[in-house]
């Protein structure tokens, strides 16, 4: 019988009840070239959000590990990556901006052997941004990010990273936040991986709709790669 990898797919979650179930559903439904291991981390949610998905991670159609208090996207994402059992590696937002379906297409290099990091990366097109300073500040971060490391990328920010799980963890992530975008992004290219980008689909939400980024975090996304570039 022949081997079949396995994807696991991080999904941390802080305060998501409106889109929650309906982004699990939707990952539980997506066929993939690969095996799923669905790995929820609750960041210490207030809103019940956990409660809607309970029966799924009772029936062990996902995997739920819950974090005592809210620490941040980066503390979420690394609790994740280090339970995580497949040999593949990727991040999926609970806010359905991303189609996992689109995983598919972030599969084909890994699989080939044509690269170490895959990253899907966003258009952002009119009807896809979540507003004017968003796309400058993604765009000013990615072309640091490109200066500092002697690389061409066109979404640093993005959701969709995607490569074997044990590199993700020998990159020993320290940012709690969402600064974990620029460090993941950071030790990657300075561990010499380069990083193959795959066009992706993507629908931005407005802060009504629950957008936690603020211009705050692009200021620290900046600090956080020279720091890694830096090696301080």
């Amino acid at each position: 019988m022949p081997f079949t990898l396995t994807l696991t797919v991080v999904m941390p979650v802080y305060n998501e009840r409106p889109t929650l179930r309906a982004a699990v559903e939707r990952m539980l439904k997506t066929q993939l070239p690969v095996d799923v291991e669905l790995l929820v981390v609750d960041d210490g949610s207030t809103d019940g959000c956990i409660e809607e998905i309970q029966d799924l991670a009772d029936s062990s159609a996902i995997r739920l590990i819950r974090l005592p208090r809210n620490q941040g996207k980066g503390a979420a994402m690394w609790a994740g990556i280090k339970e995580a059992t497949g040999e593949i590696l990727t991040i999926l937002d609970a806010d359905l901006e991303y189609e996992p379906a689109d995983y598919a297409d972030l599969l084909k290099p890994l699989l080939a052997g044509e690269a170490d990091v895959i990253y899907g990366t966003r258009s952002f097109g009119a009807h896809t941004a979540f507003s004017f300073w968003f796309v400058l500040g993604n765009k000013l971060v990615t072309f640091w990010a490109s200066f500092l490391f002697d690389a061409w990328l066109t979404d640093v920010e993005t959701c969709f990273k995607m490569a074997k799980t044990d590199l993700w963890r020998s990159l020993d992530i320290k940012s709690k936040g969402f600064g974990i975008e620029a460090e993941a992004t950071g030790k990657f290219l300075k561990g010499g991986h380069r990083i193959y980008e795959v066009p992706i689909n993507y629908k931005a939400r407005s802060r009504e709709e629950g957008k936690k980024l603020h211009w705050t975090d692009g200021l620290q996304a900046l600090w956080i790669l020279l720091r890694v570039r830096l090696g301080i």
